[in-house]
């Protein structure tokens, strides 16, 4: 299994990425945010989940461990295909899709192309209880607050450590952003 990908971007075309690693391109199928950020012969490094059937083999590529997680679950979804998951991530940052999903918001999921409203409604069915408390939830235009964190990387840390995407968030939970990355952790393990 291919865990992650580091090198230069080469080329970018269709949400997807040629990553040039020590003179080998591997083409990464990315969520429409980490399409815009990864640059053009700048350096990237990309989780990666490897999905092989049958006829082909497609790597799939996330700019956090967190988003990786999410993917995974999100794939464990009857009748969410690694397409469909690729294209809720694509909704917004993969802390935004995640308290959607906590706070079992179907409608803003079933805005993902090719996912319709019964497939919202089992994602939400089957990944509520999985994928933690809300860390924070306002009902704007767009359905979920913007002033969400886009990286965090206490909860990075806690799942590099074997926390699974539930248990991290719920760590996390009430635990000051005030702090350091290195005391949020501290104390989420002490908790």
């Amino acid at each position: 299994m291919i865990a992650h990908v580091s090198g230069e971007v080469a080329e970018k075309f269709n949400n997807s990425v040629i990553v040039d690693v020590h003179g080998v391109g591997y083409e990464v199928q990315v969520a429409l945010g980490d399409y815009k950020q990864a640059l053009l012969h700048e350096s990237v490094k990309f989780y990666t989940y490897h999905h092989i059937r049958e006829q082909s083999q497609d790597l799939f590529g996330f700019s956090s461990l967190a988003a990786k997680k999410l993917f995974e679950l999100l794939i464990s979804v009857q009748g969410v295909g690694p397409k469909a998951a690729l294209a809720i991530l694509s909704l917004g940052d993969s802390e935004v899709v995640r308290n959607a999903i906590a706070n079992e918001d179907a409608g803003y999921i079933a805005k993902a192309s090719g996912v319709g409203k019964k497939t919202a409604e089992r994602v939400i069915v089957d990944l509520a209880d999985k994928v933690g408390m809300p860390l924070r939830y306002d009902n704007d235009v767009t359905g979920v607050s913007q002033s969400i964190s886009h990286t965090d990387e206490a909860l990075e840390a806690l799942m590099a450590l074997g926390y699974n995407l539930a248990d991290a968030s719920k760590a996390l939970e009430g635990i000051s952003t005030e702090l350091s990355t290195a005391q949020r952790v501290t104390e989420a393990l002490k908790g």
